[in-house]
């Protein structure tokens, strides 16, 4: 029986082989690239509509399509919450949390922004191509003593 990463590994194979690069791959699916790249490690379920044409793009046997078509389990290797909107925050800290920090130093100097004297909000904002979530944290800045 074929799994995801079994099918993970034919795409990364059949696209080598073929010298595609993920937006080509996409533009023949009619996808985006990230969307695609994110399907095809087996992050997201691809419509069955476009598992077939992923199939015959990359050359894949026709068991692919269905494994292709499963919704995924989205778990890591790595310890991190499993919850989706909990883990987003997580992936979000992990991206920038090193940006953050050194802004953060670079306007108030060695220190870090408290969790207890802290405030967060969340809010809706209209926006044509989707509402997005706003999120607002403001911290009382702390400063590293020096002794």
């Amino acid at each position: 029986m074929m799994t995801k990463e079994d099918v993970t590994a034919m795409i990364l194979s059949a696209k080598k082989q073929a010298g595609m690069t993920w937006e080509d791959i996409a533009d023949k699916i009619g996808m985006s690239p990230v969307w695609t790249h994110s399907a095809a490690m087996g992050m997201n379920a691809f419509p069955p509509e476009k598992a077939a044409l992923m199939v015959t793009t990359m050359g894949l046997p026709q068991e692919a399509e269905s494994v292709l078509a499963e919704s995924p389990t989205k778990i890591w290797e790595q310890a991190v919450p499993t919850d989706p909107c909990i883990y987003r925050f997580y992936e979000i800290v992990g991206v920038y949390g090193p940006t953050l920090k050194a802004l953060i130093q670079e306007k108030f100097g060695d220190g870090i922004m408290s969790a207890i004297d802290f405030d967060m909000s969340v809010t809706r904002v209209e926006n044509p191509k989707g509402d997005r979530v706003k999120v607002e944290m403001s911290g009382k800045y702390l400063g590293y003593n020096s002794w």
